[in-house]
């Protein structure tokens, strides 16, 4: 996992969610990916996708379980789990967590 972004746009309007719950924002490739930075407070919530994700947790803890299974499964920093598109992930954050989603 890289420790930074070079030569990106980085906008300054937050994407802010759950009453404040998950708060990112956007960055902007040369080539016109986007992933965003965020965080997610302690709390339990659900996500719903349009285009696959890769969400990797940078730093604190939280347990997911992705549309149509049984299994919580936990990620702490320095792991990752993809999300399929048009699907959904329940999330329940148990250390604040810090994260990269990557998209497409």
């Amino acid at each position: 996992m890289t420790t930074q972004f070079d030569n990106v746009t980085v906008l300054k309007k937050g994407n802010v969610y759950f009453d404040g719950k998950c708060v990112s924002h956007t960055v902007i490739f040369a080539d016109g990916t986007k992933k965003t930075l965020g965080v997610i407070l302690p709390s339990s919530l659900v996500f719903n996708t349009g285009a696959p994700e890769i969400m990797e947790i940078n730093g604190g803890s939280c347990n997911v379980r992705l549309k149509g299974e049984d299994a919580w499964k936990t990620y702490a920093a320095g792991t990752s789990f993809n999300v399929p598109g048009d699907s959904s992930f329940e999330i329940e954050v148990t250390e604040t967590v810090d994260y990269v989603c990557h998209f497409g």
